[in-house]
């Protein structure tokens, strides 16, 4: 079984800052890409940002230049550093990897829970 595990999602005012992380544990032997999706009320799901294990990296336009993505390998972990936020990120947030088990036959596609994010005066 694995698990994604989101955290640091909260309310925070226009402007704010907000650094989402999300865990991946269970059986793993290795994870290849990994991302973050948002969704708001009456919106599709849409991608926020992704990076391979490489640290190659892919940004939704709306959040370029504001959001950072990156991983640490060693941890399985991914995370999102959100700056300048606008009342237009308000959405749950999910993360997202490819992982592949220790039998190395194949690659699954795993969702974490979802974090809320709020960003209102």
């Amino acid at each position: 079984q694995v698990q994604l595990v989101e955290s640091g999602g909260g309310l925070v005012q226009p402007g704010g800052s907000l650094r989402l992380s999300c865990a991946a544990s269970g059986s793993i032997f290795s994870i290849n890409t990994m991302g973050w999706y948002r969704q708001a009320p009456g919106k599709q799901r849409e991608l926020v940002a992704e990076i391979t294990s490489g640290g190659n990296t892919n940004y939704a336009d709306s959040v370029k230049g504001r959001f950072t993505i990156s991983r640490d390998n060693a941890k399985n972990t991914v995370y999102l550093q959100m700056n300048s936020l606008k009342p237009e990120d308000t959405a749950v947030y999910y993360c997202k990897a490819y992982v592949v088990p220790p039998d190395y036959s194949t690659v699954f596609q795993y969702w974490g829970q979802g974090t809320q994010v709020a960003v209102s005066s």
